[in-house]
């Protein structure tokens, strides 16, 4: 059976083999709130599809119109049986309880990296961050470099931003993307790091600049932040 939990996933599991991240634009606040409700109801009263699927979360975009879905799967063949086999019912039925949904995309990727506040207990975040990247066509050791440089420049910045809790990046199986899912302990410490002197999130060291101005970078879909509104996961 299909089990609600409050928990938020974990982005490194070694058995999820294919992370999946798509967007929904529902509209407004109260439709957001009315479709989490929506996709609730229908995993709830059927039961978990599949063995390979590990967890399905969703989360409400602090932009009142649009819904992160993030589901863990453990190879991209447990995705493809569902899709065949379970997707369409549930995408009805949750249509028909909110009709107009917009679904905008879906991506697949594979966990690269992470890194993980290492002083005291991890908070329970209060705020997840996306940042999504796009580099100017497929290749996924220009993938991997740029995360390796990123993560460089966080490990040396002389003045990290307070709030960070993790940073977990992932590469898209295209070669084109890299999505880092953050934690943050709340919205306004991202808001606060943002506006930080340097550019963006950083010191302004010549690490950073380098991160910003790496070769075949092209910019993607930005810096978005949501709230965990639901998390569904295995009896």
């Amino acid at each position: 059976m299909t089990r609600r939990t409050d928990a938020h996933p974990e982005l490194a599991r070694p058995d999820v083999r294919a992370p999946f991240f798509s967007t929904w634009k529902v509209g407004t606040p109260e439709r957001q709130r009315q479709t989490v409700d929506a996709i609730a109801r229908t995993w709830e009263n059927r039961p978990w599809p599949a063995d390979g699927l590990l967890g399905y979360h969703v989360y409400t975009g602090h932009d009142g119109s649009t819904l992160l879905h993030h589901s863990q799967w453990a190879d991209e063949q447990a995705y493809e049986d569902f899709f065949r086999t379970h997707r369409q019912e549930r995408v009805d039925e949750i249509d028909t309880a909110v009709p107009g949904i917009e679904r905008l995309w879906l991506g697949r990727y594979r966990h690269y990296r992470s890194l993980v506040r290492d002083h005291g207990p991890a908070p329970v975040p209060g705020c997840v961050v996306i940042v999504d990247v796009e580099f100017e066509g497929p290749d996924p050791d220009r993938q991997r470099a740029w995360v390796d440089a990123v993560l460089e420049a966080l490990q040396s910045d002389p003045e990290p931003r307070p709030g960070a809790v993790s940073a977990h990046f992932h590469l898209s199986t295209d070669g084109t993307r890299v999505l880092n899912y953050a934690e943050w302990e709340s919205a306004r410490a991202h808001i606060d790091a943002l506006a930080a002197p340097g550019d963006g999130i950083g010191s302004g060291s010549d690490l950073w600049k380098r991160v910003q101005n790496w070769p075949g970078l092209t910019g993607g879909g930005g810096v978005s932040r949501y709230d965990h509104a639901l998390g569904l996961v295995p009896r």
